[in-house]
C-alpha cells in the first residue's frame, strides 16, 4: 500500500467570513450532487512546494462537504526523483536527453505505485494524479474499475517543452479522461487534449502560513532570526533552483542597497526530498551571497515554518518573485494577501495574480532594483498596492474557489 497521508480536518464553514456569499452556496449545491463519491489524489510527496500546500487544505475540505477522499505518495527513491526533476526542468525548455535508462527507472516507480493501489483494493469515482511524477499510474492501473474517472493536474508552464520530454509523456496524459492547466498559454503546442480544463491553484487563507498575524507578533518573530525589524528587508520564498533566480535576487539587492544603505534581504526556501538539486542551489546562493551580513538564508533546516514564512511575508518592505520560469507562483498570491508590495517577473501564472494590483512586473534586475526603490521610498504608494492586491485574491485565488472549480469537473465527469 502507498503512505497515506493524514491532513487533518477543515470545514468550510470556516470560511464564510471571507468569501463571498455566492460561492458558498454554489459548493454545498454541488457537494450534495457528489455526496458520498470517492475521490484519490496522488502526489510524488507531502511535503515541500505548492501542490503538497494545497492538498492540505483541499483534502479535508472535499471531506468536509461529503466526499469520501483519500491522499497517497507514489513509491519513489533517490534516482526517480532525480530523473522526474530532470523531466521537470525539460518540461519547462530545460535541455535534457531523455535516455532509455532514465525511462526504465520512471516506468518501474510508477508501475510499483499502480500495483500497489490495485492491491489496496479500494474503488475509486476519481483518480486525481499531480503533476509529470505519477503520470503513468493511469497506464499501469488496468486492474481499477473502467468506471473510474482519472484526472492529471499539470501545475508547471508547458509551453516551451523539451519535445523529446514531452512526446514522451504526452500519449500517457492524452490518455487521462481530463487534464488540468492553470491557464491556456500554459499548454503544449500542437498538442490536442480533449479533456483540457483550465483551473488555477489557490492558497488556503486560514492555514498557519497564511492567517492574520499581529504586528507584534511578526515583528517577534522575524527578530528572532536576527534580521533587524527597524530596517527595511526585501523577501523572497521560494525553492532555491535556477527558474527562481536567487542569485539574481541579490544583484538586484546589491543594487537597492546603493540608493537605500540600510536595506536587508532575506531568501527563505523550502529544501524538499524531490528537489536534490535544491541542494546544490542552496550553496551556490550561500557562495553569491560571499558573507554580507545583510544577506539572511533560511530554510525548514534552519527552523522556519509556515508561521516563520507568514511572520516574514507579513513583515517584508518589500517581496520579490524573480523567476525566470514559474507555474503559477503560489508564493505571489501569499504576500498579496498579506498585503504587501510586489515585484515579480512577468512569467507564468504571475501577471494573473497582479492583474488586479498590487504588484508591478519587470523583466530585467534594473527593473527590479528600481520599483523596489520606489516601493521603499513612497509608503502611500507601498500602501496602496498592499490593499489592491488583497482584494483580488480575495476574490480570485482562495481555496474555497479551487474546491467549487474541482467540484464542477467531478460532477461533469461523473454526469451528475
Amino acid at each position: 500500500m502507498l503512505q497515506r497521508v493524514n491532513p487533518g480536518n477543515k470545514p468550510l464553514a470556516d470560511y464564510r467570513s471571507i468569501i463571498r456569499r455566492e460561492l458558498y452556496d454554489e459548493i454545498v449545491d454541488l457537494s450534495q450532487r457528489l455526496e458520498g463519491r470517492r475521490v484519490l489524489h496522488v502526489s510524488a510527496t507531502s511535503f515541500g512546494g505548492g501542490v503538497a500546500e494545497i492538498l492540505y487544505t483541499l483534502v479535508p475540505l472535499m471531506r468536509d462537504v461529503g466526499l469520501q477522499t483519500e491522499w497517497d505518495i507514489m513509491y519513489g527513491a533517490e534516482a526517480f526523483f532525480n530523473v522526474t526533476k530532470s523531466f521537470h526542468n525539460a518540461l519547462q525548455g530545460a535541455d535534457y536527453e531523455l535516455t532509455v535508462e532514465d525511462r526504465a527507472i520512471y516506468e518501474e516507480y510508477n508501475r510499483q505505485s499502480a500495483e500497489a493501489i490495485q492491491k489496496a483494493g479500494e474503488d475509486w469515482d476519481i483518480m486525481f494524479v499531480h503533476d509529470p511524477q505519477p503520470a503513468l499510474i493511469k497506464h499501469f492501473s488496468g486492474g481499477l474499475s473502467p468506471e473510474t474517472k482519472w484526472i492529471w493536474r499539470c501545475h508547471p508552464d508547458l509551453s516551451t517543452p523539451n519535445r523529446q520530454v514531452l512526446d514522451y509523456l504526452m500519449p500517457y496524459i492524452a490518455d487521462y479522461d481530463a487534464q488540468i492547466y492553470t491557464m491556456r498559454e500554459y499548454t503544449p503546442p500542437d498538442v490536442e487534449l480533449p479533456g483540457l480544463t483550465l483551473i488555477p491553484p489557490a492558497i488556503d487563507p486560514l492555514s498557519p502560513k497564511n492567517m492574520a498575524l499581529s504586528g507584534e507578533d511578526a515583528t517577534y518573530i522575524v527578530g528572532q532570526f536576527g534580521v533587524d525589524v527597524e530596517r527595511p528587508f526585501l523577501l523572497q520564498v521560494s525553492r532555491f533552483d535556477p527558474w527562481k533566480d536567487p542569485l539574481g535576487v541579490i544583484d538586484v539587492y546589491r543594487s537597492v542597497k546603493e540608493e537605500i544603505p540600510e536595506v536587508q534581504l532575506v531568501l527563505v526556501g523550502s529544501m524538499a526530498h524531490d528537489d536534490p538539486e535544491g541542494w546544490d542551489y542552496w550553496q551556490k546562493t550561500v557562495n553569491y551571497a560571499d558573507g554580507d551580513p545583510d544577506i539572511f538564508l533560511f530554510s525548514n533546516l534552519t527552523n522556519v515554518g509556515s508561521i516563520e514564512v507568514n511572520a516574514f511575508q507579513s513583515k517584508a518592505d518589500v517581496v520579490i518573485q524573480k523567476s525566470i520560469r514559474e507555474g503559477f507562483g503560489l508564493v505571489v498570491t501569499e504576500a498579496l494577501w498579506k498585503a504587501r508590495p510586489l515585484v515579480a517577473g512577468r512569467v507564468g501564472g504571475i501577471p494573473m495574480q497582479v492583474d488586479g494590483g498590487g504588484g508591478i512586473l519587470i523583466d530585467t534586475i534594473p527593473e527590479a532594483a528600481a520599483a523596489c526603490t520606489k516601493i521603499l521610498k513612497d509608503p502611500d504608494f507601498a500602501r496602496q498596492m498592499g490593499r489592491q492586491g488583497k482584494e483580488h485574491v480575495r476574490e480570485h485565488y482562495l481555496t474555497p474557489r479551487l474546491l467549487r472549480d474541482d467540484l464542477l469537473l467531478f460532477a461533469k465527469l461523473l454526469g451528475t
